[in-house]
């Protein structure tokens, strides 16, 4: 209890107690921290108000041709399934909240019980649990990528590994915990899965060992990861699962990342970085650089024959450093070496994991238990418990530039955030149709975040959208046929248009019937609203398309 308190006291030093609210969505929407927030909650609210599908993450609400589920708004399914569930008894607009306590509480707890297999000393398991908490690998992700704070999976996948239980039930918890990670976020996933692996193989690896118990665990956890991914709807995505920009090797870990202060760090010095969107992400603090000096001066004082026996988790969390290293390999930014360039078949399949410099995290975690663990086998526990008190503080000390830069990210908000398209138009005009088309749509096509927020506010579907993933096949086909569909004035029945280029709005102008339709510019967006100036029943807002019971030609594939 006291190490779970200790992280949720640094969850709410760094990102304070009003993100707590499950009613509070300001801090969310505002913009402060980016349109990632902004993301998960569109996708939460389209999900929360449409019917169940098949298979249960199905979303086509937003996105509409280009939507796919509630997997790819990195929305935690997990928890999507579960509030859901409850939407008949209580209504959340909003769980990242209680997720980020819940991360800090976590990742505390289960590091406490990782310590308490090397030393049983409670100032040493306290102290070494708020470190864990105290990671900036940690607190980046929960700054604003929240899927990603999940990292208590991989402690507890270490745990695993490290613990011995009867087969039925160690199966159990491999199973549970794939199938969480599943359901959590695609890149805890395969972290998790290789953990179980290298263990899979400790077990295995003696032929004395019972071999029924271990078959159905290589075919069972497997399976509870594919089946999560299913139920979460990873396969309603036709292409473009290697993303929209980057890719393998692109968003590697530069070998000098964990010694860079970059915007974290208070005493050590800046080192060049590697030129990537996540090159600032891998800093581990002035207490844990010193912590792990500390462990190998220990281990090498007093040695611990114990690695032999762990090889099949050293060499698991050594594939999962190659891959966030990649064959190209930067120092400083430059890259000094291309160790093979991939086939293009694997290079396209490894381009789903492009910022693989996140596979350094379970190596990481594992550095600092073994540091603890060589500093009590060494020391003693109490005597390692005053030494990682101190570099607690050193850690804290050390990080008190990154706490200012998140909390400049989470300053008190309002409850709600006020809607950017203000003009009584938007009002008007949602009242009177059935879904928004934005015209073009893609990836964070302009205008993308007013139209999705408006249009989920006012219970419309929209094909304005921001996913993890996107099908580019799919957004070119749309784009194709809303531009015959501008230019010839055949528009789709209950479809308002925003027209975010010059292309969209020349067509726009060439296909309108001037004494039908209303083609104007409000809050500094074009629209065109086809026979605004004739009578239009008003749309059930507020219903999902497939409650009202529209046409499902615009469903997704398999949605």
């Amino acid at each position: 209890m006291a190490a779970m308190a200790l992280g949720i006291a640094v969850i709410a030093g760094t990102y304070g107690w009003h993100v707590l609210s499950p009613r509070n969505t300001g801090w969310m929407l505002e913009g402060t921290i980016g349109p990632d927030p902004v993301q998960y909650w569109l996708g939460w609210t389209y999900f929360a108000r449409s019917p169940w599908a098949w298979p249960p993450g199905a979303n086509p609400d937003w996105g509409l041709e280009v939507g796919s589920s509630i997997f790819f708004s990195d929305s935690i399914p997990l928890l999507a399934f579960a509030f859901k569930a409850l939407r008949p008894l209580v209504e959340v607009p909003q769980y990242w909240g209680l997720w980020l306590f819940a991360c800090g509480a976590l990742q505390a707890l289960l590091a406490w019980r990782l310590i308490g297999l090397v030393t049983k000393d409670p100032l040493a398991r306290l102290a070494g649990a708020a470190l864990f908490v105290l990671q900036p690998i940690l607190l980046n992700r929960l700054g604003g990528h929240f899927a990603l704070g999940g990292q208590f999976l991989l402690l507890a996948a270490l745990y695993l590994c490290l613990t011995v239980a009867p087969p039925w039930r160690r199966l159990a918890a491999w199973v549970a915990l794939v199938l969480a990670a599943s359901l959590i976020h695609a890149y805890l996933l395969p972290m998790v899965a290789g953990l179980w692996a290298t263990d899979w193989l400790a077990r295995a690896w003696p032929r004395e060992r019972r071999p029924l118990p271990l078959t159905i665990e290589a075919l069972a956890v497997p399976g509870a990861g594919l089946a999560g991914l299913w139920a979460a709807g990873f396969f309603l995505l036709g292409g473009g699962i290697g993303g929209t920009w980057g890719g393998f090797g692109a968003m590697q870990l530069d070998l000098l990342a964990p010694f860079d202060p970059s915007h974290w760090g208070r005493f050590l010095p800046q080192l060049p970085r590697a030129n990537h969107l996540e090159g600032r992400d891998s800093y581990l603090g002035l207490g844990t650089l010193l912590l792990l000096l500390a462990g190998a001066g220990a281990f090498l004082w007093r040695p611990r024959p114990f690695l032999a026996r762990r090889w099949p988790l050293l060499a698991g969390l050594a594939v999962l450093l190659a891959i966030a290293v990649t064959h190209r390999v930067s120092v400083g930014g430059q890259i000094v070496l291309v160790l093979a360039e991939l086939p293009a078949p694997v290079l396209a399949a490894a381009d789903a994991l492009r910022a693989s410099v996140r596979f350094f995290w379970p190596l990481a975690y594992a550095l600092v238990l073994g540091a603890i663990a060589a500093l009590a086998h060494a020391l003693g526990g109490r005597r390692t418990g005053l030494l990682l008190a101190g570099l607690l503080l050193v850690q804290l000390a050390d990080l008190q530039p990154g706490f200012a830069r998140l909390a400049h990210y989470f300053p008190p908000a309002p409850a709600t955030a006020p809607l950017r398209l203000a003009d009584p138009f938007w009002m008007t005009a949602t009242a009177r149709y059935q879904r928004i088309r934005l015209a073009p749509t893609g990836m964070q096509a302009r205008h993308w975040e007013e139209v999705a927020v408006l249009s989920a506010t006012r219970g419309l579907p929209t094909d304005a959208v921001y996913l993890a993933r996107i099908d580019p096949a799919r957004v070119a086909a749309l784009n194709a046929a809303t531009l015959r569909r501008l230019a010839s004035g055949a528009y789709e029945p209950g479809s308002l248009y925003v027209l975010g280029d010059d292309a969209m709005l020349a067509a726009a102008r060439a296909g309108m019937d001037p004494a039908r339709d209303l083609l104007e510019r409000f809050d500094g967006v074009w629209v065109l609203a086809p026979g605004w100036h004739a009578a239009v029943t008003a749309s059930p807002a507020g219903q999902s398309r497939t409650a009202r019971g529209e046409n499902q030609g615009s469903a997704p594939p398999a949605g």
